[in-house]
């Protein structure tokens, strides 16, 4: 497994690029996840620098692991505007020689979408699949709460409902198993279209509401619970010895407070846990 950092890890802070690729060097990441939103603005200001950035990455063996992003499939009236959105994103994908586009399966729990509208989502999916895959990309949605993957049942059956070679998966294990799935036996099923991990933990379920959209991006939200891989309720041996010699990147997702004494630790643990595994 290759193990990357994500750019929201310091969507509160002034740092810039290129502050970012040297810390990733420096502590042996393999790549970054970038934010859509990130990718934009530095398209649009910094294009120059960016370039230059991008050829350093590749330099020091790195890479931009994913460009992550919501694409809105909910909508009927308004697609127009999130396939002008994906046309976007697929272009800055191409500009940072990405593969992986991250979006979420709607914003609503599987539970409270009736048939009709399920099927709309399905269809707006396959749409947006059929774009990704002109370009040699693959639409990976999320293991997340309050979307069509909130629990496996809902993912398995989206995944054969949508039926396109493009659709992946973002395994985040947290969330998978907040939503009383077992990680272990979650990946087995969802094996054949992972392309992707989020690693994140949490002290305790009471806490989980912290990783609720609304409160991550807000500068003062509350973030009483994160906690290290190491520390939390989710066990990531037992994960680390499914995943470690996988292909996939793994990336730590962490939105708490002292981000870069936060990221050097994580990747250190993870190194050493891979190597605990291969021995």
């Amino acid at each position: 497994m290759k193990l990357s950092l994500c750019t929201i890890t310091f969507r509160h802070q002034l740092i810039s690029f290129a502050d970012i690729v040297r810390f990733a060097h420096r502590h042996h990441f393999d790549g970054i996840e970038l934010w859509g939103i990130h990718a934009q603005d530095l398209y649009d200001h910094d294009r120059i620098e960016m370039e230059e950035q991008l050829g350093i990455l590749r330099d020091q063996g790195m890479s931009i692991s994913m460009l992550s992003d919501y694409l809105d499939i909910a909508t009927s009236s308004g697609f127009h505007r999130t396939l002008e959105k994906a046309k976007r994103l697929i272009s800055l994908a191409k500009w940072l020689n990405v593969k992986q586009i991250r979006t979420f399966a709607g914003q609503k729990a599987s539970n409270e979408v009736g048939s009709e509208e399920r099927a709309r989502y399905v269809h707006h999916l396959y749409i947006l699949c059929q774009m990704c895959q002109e370009h040699g990309i693959q639409l990976l949605v999320e293991t997340h709460p309050n979307t069509l993957t909130d629990h496996m049942s809902s993912t398995l059956a989206l995944l054969q409902e949508v039926n396109h070679p493009a659709l992946k998966i973002n395994l985040d294990f947290l969330h998978v198993w907040e939503s009383g799935a077992d990680p272990i036996d979650s990946y087995e099923q969802l094996k054949p279209w992972v392309a992707h991990y989020h690693l994140k933990n949490i002290s305790s379920s009471n806490h989980l509401p912290v990783f609720a959209p609304h409160n991550v991006y807000a500068p003062n939200g509350d973030r009483e619970g994160m906690v290290p891989l190491g520390e939390g309720v989710v066990d990531y041996g037992p994960i680390l010895e499914k995943i470690a010699d996988t292909d996939y990147f793994g990336s730590i997702e962490w939105f708490g407070q002292n981000p870069k004494l936060v990221l050097a630790e994580e990747v250190e643990w993870l190194r050493k846990g891979m190597l605990l595994v291969r021995k």
